[in-house]
């Protein structure tokens, strides 16, 4: 490979791998923003059920969906 070219190459590779590891950055924070969201989320569902008196009932489907949302997200 001639030499011009391979510094070519070498150039365009570290650009992109400068722009690979900036969307994993952004990628990685927006999912750590979900995660932090729906932890919250089913908190507030948690307080909403416990006030409505449904917690007995209504446990048993949040266990099911978290563990189906984690299963899925993996």
């Amino acid at each position: 490979m001639d030499p011009k070219n391979a510094a070519e190459m070498l150039k365009h590779l570290e650009k992109q791998n400068e722009l690979l590891d900036d969307a994993h950055k952004k990628m990685s924070h927006e999912l750590h923003r979900l995660q932090v969201e729906q932890e919250m989320l089913m908190r507030k569902f948690y307080e909403l059920t416990s006030t409505l008196g449904l917690n007995k009932k209504v446990y048993t489907y949040v266990l099911l969906f978290t563990y189906v949302f984690n299963c899925t997200s993996s």
